[in-house]
């Protein structure tokens, strides 16, 4: 019998899984891609995953209705499954006639992810280092650019084969890399607390964001002042006591200082003020921490469950040869070593025993490898991915300033990962942008509030002009 040359498109295939939430129809979708786009002919390859949600009622209009790309943050986390898409940002896009697609980035989720397991296979450092080297923005947005020409095959209208995108936070530095790249694929581009700084190393970055940490520490303190005490007591447990986590890992004072992510977030100044008021209670009590403490501390940290958002941080500010060589903790040495001290006898040594202990942010540092059970297994690839030179371009500033493409963002004034000042002067060098500041939202804006993506969407159909 002769095989049928009919190709079915993707987008009809029958074999792929599909199922309803609240709203909307699921396909769970996977793409090959090459590891390597610049050298595809090297046969390494990826399986890229992707969640494509049609609004119930327009199943029917698949091969018309347009794409918008949702880009996670982190670098390293994936894209969860919605209950609904009758609400939040989902809603919105469904209103402005988009079919969705979440996206797992490459190493993240079910797209070929990156742990110490899925690494066993490369047998040398060398080659692990390497391996990973493919998965910072540009080849995610390689990845992107293949999915788009898969889903948009066949449309007769040219306009109709352009994605929109929406970049939350670290999505954002890829919508903008993307826009450098594709510029003629996008649309629209939507960014929410992610315009990135147009940096070549990130020592600048972090000069600015522990800044903006000492003023959220300052805030916090001011919010809850007996934390002081209970901050200093706990740190001088920790500092004598070793004290397990039930995933294998170390609750040194240093990472219990990391807690102090969460002070990006609304409603963070509770969450560690909960679990400061917590572990104290624990010590006075029983005289060491608890299990339920502990195993809270270790679900407020994701540097073990997504490790890339550990070992590509502060690669994703490197371009044309630079080096990270663990930039925030050499400008903490140099410039914050007193407010963020990691000298735990100095600390409890000074005078002035309500002087507060510092938490820190988002920054990563080369002692995680110890402290973290599932680090402890990459340490020697995040070494060299931290002295590693071959980075390559990231943004195109000549193509960012003749930018056609409509785009808007909203930048947090108060945002602590991703600094007011340089995403200010990114949103001035890219063609036709529309900046949104606000001191309303903390990072997580889009989660927080509808009226983010609503006014987003307001600002690139021209129906607010009062800027």
């Amino acid at each position: 019998m002769a095989q049928s040359n009919f190709e079915v498109h993707e987008l009809d295939r029958q074999d792929v899984e599909s199922y309803f939430i609240t709203g909307g129809k699921v396909f769970e979708r996977y793409f090959e891609c090459p590891l390597d786009h610049l050298q595809p002919s090297d046969g390494r390859r990826l399986r890229i995953f992707a969640r494509h949600i049609v609004p119930l009622g327009k199943e029917e209009k698949v091969h018309e209705l347009p794409f918008i790309l949702f880009l996670q943050g982190g670098p390293g986390f994936e894209c969860r499954l919605p209950a609904s898409v009758k609400s939040g940002w989902y809603s919105t896009a469904i209103d402005e006639g988009y079919q969705i697609l979440l996206l797992d980035q490459r190493g993240t989720g079910q797209s070929s992810p990156i742990n110490s397991g899925t690494l066993e296979q490369h047998l040398t450092t060398v080659e692990k280092v390497e391996y990973v080297t493919h998965f910072r923005a540009d080849d995610i947005v390689r990845d992107c650019e293949h999915i788009r020409k898969v889903l948009c095959r066949g449309r007769n209208n040219k306009a109709s084969t352009k994605i929109s995108l929406l970049g939350q936070s670290f999505g954002g530095f890829c919508v903008v890399t993307y826009l450098s790249l594709f510029p003629d694929s996008i649309s629209k581009a939507l960014i929410t607390g992610g315009v990135p700084p147009l940096v070549e190393s990130p020592d600048a970055v972090y000069m600015a964001t522990y800044q903006r940490m000492i003023t959220r520490n300052k805030q916090y303190y001011a919010t809850f002042p007996r934390d002081i005490l209970r901050v200093r007591r706990i740190i001088e447990h920790l500092n004598k006591t070793e004290v397990g986590l039930p995933d294998g890992g170390r609750l040194s004072p240093r990472r219990f200082q990391q807690l102090g992510i969460q002070f990006g977030y609304t409603g963070g100044f509770n969450t560690v003020h909960q679990i400061v008021f917590q572990a104290d209670k624990d010590l006075e009590r029983t005289g060491k921490l608890s299990t339920h403490t502990l195993t809270e501390i270790v679900g407020m940290m994701s540097f073990d469950t997504n490790p890339l958002y550990c070992i590509l941080q502060e690669t994703i500010y490197c371009q044309n040869g630079n080096a990270s060589r663990w930039s925030a903790h050499r400008v903490r040495e140099k410039f914050f070593a007193y407010e963020f001290e990691h000298d735990w006898d100095k600390i409890l040594a000074r005078k002035d025993p309500s002087a507060p202990v510092y938490f820190t942010g988002e920054s990563v540092y080369p002692w995680m490898l110890d402290d973290y059970a599932e680090l402890r297994k990459l340490k020697e690839v995040a070494i060299g991915l931290a002295e590693y030179t071959g980075w390559g371009q990231l943004y195109n500033t000549k193509v960012l300033e003749s930018n056609r493409t409509p785009v808007a963002g909203v930048t947090y004034y108060n945002d602590m990962f991703v600094d007011f000042n340089f995403s200010e002067q990114t949103s001035r060098s890219i063609g036709g942008f529309r900046q949104w500041v606000t001191n309303a939202y903390l990072h997580n804006g889009i989660s927080a509030s509808p009226h983010v993506s609503e006014y987003l969407f307001q600002l690139l159909r021209g129906d607010i002009t009062d800027l």
